[in-house]
């Protein structure tokens, strides 16, 4: 009995002292825990610091001023009508996608000329012989009468423009100076959701304000800035005045230029947008180099697929390009390009979308032969093609119709109305109005288009067109191609038009 107490004894001493001795482990591994993260806290803080000090000596503030000969009825106060999308300037909403130009117009003298002048800003990412190359936003400097620049270390510069691409909403200018420090650029290209972004600009005219957030999204389009839009989305706190200014990681690189962002009270609400800086670094050497920016051109008019044209052109893929037209004496039209042709890898990428593709096309290298994947009545075929240069009245705007929603009928295709249109050496049948609330209208058909095609059949005139109408099982969906001004697309109308 006594032999059994002592062995329990034992048994209860050894577990006690291995409890005691896990709790020392554990309490030391928690202490451990508690020294890490505030060594990896220290470190962030440290990092942070170390990009605002190196970065402040390359972002630069941007002043502009225009001058007008006739002075406004208004007064002065923020304004921010210069920005594409803005409707303030013809009545229309105001698009919450605000470009952040920045205007701080005084109150108008009666009579004269009178000054309004704008703030902005920009980064020094190129030095050339004491010739400073400083990238922002093309609104900040398009059609301005002066333009100052104002590094960190106060000294202030006269600048000059050196280059802006519209489509890309990016300019270049350069000072001359002694001492400028450029900033490095990174890859946005290897940019992940989630990871550090450091904003630095002069929001409200309020110099090198640094704030800090995380990248939230990538590949952000349909903004309506740009022509060519590929963003970057950052909750890194943007406001007004920013305009122009770096984005940058963690390790203080550029990755971005920031440009836009999503407000409906005219300030930060937590969505900004920055150019990635592969796409700024391809305009900056055209327009130091060239003066100009080039792209490349394939000349197809392209649309998004959906589940409806996949239906209709017998494929199982939702995702991918479909062709609704080759322009003549175009690198798709001498490689081979068909209409009705799916586009779905582009030089071994996949491609899911128009905005992608547009975007890779512009920045591949003129002349550059590329492989291209499409479906092609679900066979895949791949074609090479020469990319060509993109034309530069490419985005020039054409006459096209009102556009009013009206009923659906059509006529022939006489000369007149083909030199009105600009629809020279087409077929086809030009739709003379749209009923409101029809299939037709919903399909977006408007006053003006001229149908080219029904259900994938070519037609010349209006007995044609009716034929192929009559020739559709009653229910089925309609598919028309249909060109509009310079751009053609198929279009999809429910039901059967009598």
């Amino acid at each position: 009995m006594y032999s059994k107490r002592r062995n329990i004894k034992k048994h209860f001493l050894t577990l006690m002292i291995t409890l005691s001795a896990l709790s020392l482990i554990l309490g030391y591994a928690g202490s451990t825990g508690s020294v890490k993260a505030a060594t990896d806290h220290e470190e962030l803080e440290h990092s942070l610091v170390l990009v605002s000090e190196e970065v402040k000596l390359s972002v630069v503030s941007i002043t502009t001023v225009k001058v007008f000969k006739h002075p406004s009825t208004g007064g002065g106060g923020y304004h921010g009508d210069r920005g594409r999308g803005h409707g303030d300037r013809r009545g229309r909403q105001k698009n919450p996608f605000d470009d952040f130009f920045d205007k701080f117009i005084p109150k108008a003298p009666p009579k004269g000329e009178y000054k309004t002048q704008s703030l902005g800003s920009g980064v020094i990412v190129r030095i050339d012989d004491g010739t400073g190359y400083i990238l922002t936003n093309n609104h900040v400097v398009a059609d301005m009468d002066e333009l100052k620049v104002k590094l960190n270390d106060k000294r202030e510069f006269s600048a000059e423009i050196v280059g802006t691409d519209e489509q890309t909403d990016l300019a270049v200018i350069k000072i001359e100076g002694d001492n400028l420090v450029a900033a490095k650029m990174g890859n946005s290209d290897v940019l992940k959701q989630g990871q550090w972004a450091i904003a630095i600009g002069n929001p409200f005219g309020l110099n090198h304000t640094v704030s800090v957030g995380v990248v939230s999204a990538m590949g952000r389009s349909g903004v309506g800035i740009a022509n060519y839009e590929n963003f970057i989305q950052t909750d890194a706190a943007i406001n007004p005045g920013n305009s122009g200014g770096p984005l940058l990681n963690i390790d203080g690189e550029i990755i971005g230029i920031n440009t836009a962002i999503f407000t409906r009270s005219g300030g930060y609400q937590g969505i900004g947008f920055a150019i990635p800086v592969n796409m700024a670094k391809a305009v900056l050497r055209d327009l130091i180099d060239k003066g100009k920016v080039t792209r490349g051109w394939l000349g197809v008019a392209i649309q998004n697929m959906d589940a409806s044209l996949a239906e209709q052109f017998g494929v199982a893929v939702t995702e991918g390009i479909l062709i609704s037209d080759i322009q003549d004496e175009s690198p798709a039209k001498e490689a081979g390009f068909e209409r009705g042709d799916i586009l779905i890898e582009f030089d071994n990428k996949p491609m899911g979308d128009v905005n992608q593709l547009r975007n890779v096309v512009a920045q591949t290298e003129v002349g550059k032969e590329v492989k291209i994947k499409v479906l092609r009545k679900s066979n895949e075929t791949v074609l090479t093609v020469k990319i060509g240069e993109q034309p530069s009245d490419l985005f020039a705007s054409s006459k096209s119709s009102i556009g009013r929603d009206l009923g659906m009928s059509v006529q022939n295709l006489t000369e007149e109305l083909a030199k009105s249109f600009g629809f020279e050496g087409e077929n086809g049948v030009v739709v003379s109005a749209v009923e409101p609330g029809s299939s037709a209208a919903q399909a977006d058909v408007k006053e003006g288009d001229l149908i080219k095609e029904v259900n994938r059949e070519k037609i010349n005139n209006i007995k044609e067109f009716r034929e192929a109408l009559k020739s559709t099982e009653e229910g089925k969906d309609i598919l028309l191609l249909i060109r509009r001004g310079m751009h053609t697309r198929f279009v999809i109308i429910k039901g059967k038009v009598e």
